[in-house]
């Protein structure tokens, strides 16, 4: 029988661990990774194994030899350019005359590979998938396989609203030769971006096989960690390589303990090991050959590798130690650092939690070390959310992390990129864009800056100084101590899921550009963009028109932000801003969502008052709230309807809106011979499906732009007030126009590791209703249809409903809320 190692895997986000060292051979309990693949593969009957290298092979090579101490034949087949993973296995083709099996040199698993072969065999495929399930499927490729077990779809790392399985690709593959003549020879080809999907296309048989068992992909540092605690804790069905002295207690020859150390299981010391008196080592560690530990340290959930110096009184808490390090006297490294092979640590040094040292540092005596050594410390959370990278201010988001996430983000856009900073007026937020300047400039990035401002306003200038991408920050409209950096794109929208996942790797890597000194460019300034801005606005409507209908609009802003530009544009429309009390400005909720206080005083103004309509918008001018002249509110599904209501009316062309808004769209669509397109509910996917329809259909150019309406509260004012006057209709005429509606929304706790498992299992129980899988899953009932959808950022699950009545719609969400509640086990349900 033959096998497949891949093993040309650089390891990029194991640094440093991986500076001068292919991830193959990356130890786990003291053994390369490849070790346990080796001795996996002889336990099931192949022999013949084949390598593929491409990342300093000689140093595999070396190591493992022809495979005569493993009892295999070990081959080896280099690239000598990056083929891709089919791509490197077509180049051991000569090698590969029957049925193989593919399997990763830097994954650790104890699958039963018999088993798969043997189910491979009897279903006569041409490649069949080893898959497993996992509770969080983001970061993998997800597989859906029929109830015989072929392949019918497959999703790369799917955001939560597509993950319809928790079963993912293990990168482990059992294959017929024939399939090796689909792949190209000496040209990048990969297994599931390029080989799978072309053999589904052709219908090829292609099964996947779901087993049970042990398996991580260890990518990157906190996976190779938790690969060595399950190793100990009994959770790998393979074979421990030292002796169990005490139980829990590994040992490899040689070891030496003094008295009045205390060893507390599972632990595993290396050979030639010395551990001196008074020394804790507590669970989970693991201690290369040939360390030394003196009297009085403490050793806790650690690996330290090869000839490692622990001198007297240091402490070690959740950290990776690379050969030769030397650890002086008195001297605390904490979790989640990652010490480079030959690093020098001084007495009495500490080392903060994630910091990472490249290889042959030194640490002066008596230092903290708060970052990085190249060239920071790398952040563990997930970085983007809903609302770009948010956080608390100067303590979850810092001018250190604002500059980085800029050099990063500089990096992704490529060189010479250029780049717009902008924020609101808020002393944090100016702060952190001085942050995000110095940042861009160390990458060599053109940066651009403007006057302080709204989030509608750095879109514009985006496009007006035409830039490759742009950052602002903002005050949390739903925190007043939360910040937000939004991340945009060249066309003013919010970058997509693909560049943000690019940007959290290249940080994580500590992989970003930095220029030579002399290339330093200064950043500029762009003036009057203000004043371009309101241009703009002005020129895209019937000025005319609004003057002669003399509006009168009761509002509530902040003066110090929004009002900037919203009361210049006000005055020169001739549209008067009444405030809500008498006395001025009210006060803005530091909280977004308590808006509706303001709409009740807002209703009795206009009311009151006969005003024209009312509206409520946030600082920044991205959230909006419109009342009517009937005192009457409108928001969010009902805004999505009125502003599609004047699209369809204006032109009769097409709509974009989310999967959650209501159906009576698509009758406002039919009655004025219009069209709509569902979008997911992410800003970025919204925003860029209307930019890319105004750009089909030249709408922007011809009075009515959506994106506009749904993202620029300025704009949204100036296109009603136009639409009002030139229509000669009051604005509660046009909302009676749009179709009665009964939608509700829902939510309850579910775990992050049930979220896949959850939207599986309503997706496999339909139970005859027609699904839509846009977005989360979508089920259509005779008098209405319910989405379950997962939250992106927080470990919930949300249901909207329509339905023919209030009662329906409120029914259909309780159904699925208790539906959730049943398959994640949760017992916690909110309105």
């Amino acid at each position: 029988m033959k096998a497949i190692i891949m093993a040309g895997g650089e390891g990029s986000r194991l640094r440093p661990l991986t500076c001068g060292l292919p991830k193959p051979l990356v130890p786990v309990l003291n053994k390369p990774i490849m070790h346990y693949i080796i001795n996996l593969l002889k336990k099931h009957g192949f022999s013949d194994i084949g390598v593929t290298l491409q990342y300093m092979p000689e140093e595999i090579r070396n190591h493992f030899g022809n495979g005569s101490d493993y009892g295999a034949n070990l081959s080896y087949y280099v690239e000598e350019t990056p083929l891709g993973t089919a791509g490197s296995v077509k180049n051991a083709e000569q090698f590969l005359d029957s049925t193989f099996i593919v399997i990763s040199g830097d994954a650790l698993t104890d699958f039963d590979l018999s088993r798969a072969l043997a189910g491979h065999k009897k279903s006569g495929a041409l490649v069949t998938l080893i898959l497993t399930k996992v509770a969080i499927p983001l970061e993998y490729g997800v597989v859906i396989t029929g109830q015989d077990g072929k392949i019918v779809r497959f999703l790369e790392k799917p955001g939560w609203g597509e993950v319809f399985s928790d079963t993912v690709n293990t990168g482990i593959y059992i294959l017929e030769p024939e399939v090796l003549n689909y792949i190209p020879p000496n040209q990048k080809f990969d297994f599931s971006k390029d080989l799978f999907p072309l053999l589904l296309n052709e219908g090829r048989p292609l099964f996947g096989a779901v087993l049970d068992g042990y398996w991580c992909d260890i990518g990157d540092l906190t996976q190779y960690l938790q690969a060595h605690f399950d190793f100990l804790s009994g959770a790998v069905n393979l074979d421990i390589p030292a002796r169990q002295v005490k139980p829990g207690i590994f040992m490899e020859q040689d070891v030496s303990v003094a008295e009045y150390a205390g060893i507390t299981g599972p632990v595993y010391l290396g050979s030639g090991t010395v551990i001196g008196k008074g020394v804790r080592v507590e669970q989970f560690s693991v201690l290369g050959s040939g360390c030394t530990v003196q009297d009085g340290a403490s050793i806790k959930r650690s690996v330290l590798w090869n000839n490692v110096f622990t001198a007297s009184g240091a402490s070690l808490r959740g950290a990776v130690i690379g050969s030769r390090v030397q650890i002086h006297p008195g001297c605390n490294i904490y979790e989640g650092a990652v010490i480079g092979n030959d690093c020098i640590i001084r007495a009495r040094s500490s080392i903060n939690p994630d910091v990472k040292l490249w290889p042959y540092k030194i640490v002066e005596t008596g230092s903290v070390v708060r970052e990085s050594l190249v060239w920071s410390t790398r952040a563990n959370r997930r970085l983007f959310g809903t609302d770009g990278m948010s956080g608390i201010a100067n303590l979850e988001i810092t001018p250190e992390l604002a500059v980085r996430a800029a050099a990063a983000f500089a990096s992704a856009l490529g060189t010479g990129c250029r780049v717009l900073v902008s924020s609101d007026t808020g002393n944090m937020s100016q702060m952190l864009k001085n942050a995000l300047v110095c940042g861009l400039q160390s990458a060599g990035a053109h940066a651009f800056t403007t006057a302080d401002g709204t989030t509608p306003l750095h879109r514009f200038a985006v496009r007006a100084i035409n830039c490759d991408g742009g950052m602002h920050v903002r005050t949390s409209p739903r925190r007043p101590d939360t910040v937000n950096i939004l991340f945009t794109g060249a066309r003013g929208g919010s970058i997509p899921r693909s560049l943000e996942r690019k940007v959290e790797n290249l940080l994580a890597r500590e992989d970003f550009s930095r220029t030579d000194s002399t290339q330093i460019i200064e950043p500029r300034f762009a003036p009057a963009m203000p004043e371009s801005y309101l241009d703009w606005l002005l020129n895209n409507i019937n000025t005319d028109s609004i003057r002669n209908a003399g509006l009168r609009v009761a509002a509530a802003y902040d003066p110090q932000n929004a009002g900037l530009l919203l009361e210049p544009l006000c005055n020169e429309l001739n549209i008067t801003l009444e405030p809500l009390d008498s006395e001025g400005a009210v006060q803005l909720p530091a909280n977004w969502s308590e808006h509706r206080i303001l709409a009740e005083q807002a209703a009795d103004r206009i009311t009151s008052r006969g005003l024209d309509f009312g509206v409520i918008m946030d600082p920044g001018a991205d959230h909006f709230v419109i009342i009517d002249n009937l005192g009457r509110t409108v928001q969010e599904d009902m805004l999505m309807a009125l502003i599609a209501l004047m699209i369809l009316r204006n032109r009769g062309e097409a709509v974009v809106v989310p999967v959650t808004a209501t159906r009576a769209v698509e009758n406002m669509a039919a009655r004025y011979g219009g069209r709509v397109i569902r979008t997911k509910t992410a800003l970025q996917d919204f925003y860029e499906k209307m930019l890319d329809l105004e750009h089909a259909t030249n709408s922007a150019s011809q009075g009515v732009a959506q994106s506009l309406l749904h993202f620029d509260a300025l704009a949204a004012v100036c296109k009603i007030a136009e639409y009002l006057a030139a229509e000669k209709m009051s604005l509660s005429t046009l909302i009676d126009e749009i179709p009665a509606y009964f939608m509700t929304s829902k939510e309850t706790s579910v775990p992050w590791e049930a979220k896949g498992t959850v939207i599986r299992s309503i997706a496999e129980d339909s139970d005859g209703h027609e699904m839509e899988l846009l977005e989360g899953v979508k089920v259509y009932h005779p008098e209405g249809w319910a989405l379950v959808l997962p939250d992106p950022d927080e470990p919930i699950c949300r249901v909207f409903s329509e339905g023919s009545t209030m009662e329906v719609a409120e029914s259909l969400a309780d159904f699925y809320i208790d539906k959730i509640i049943s398959i994640a086990g949760t017992d916690k349900k909110t309105q």
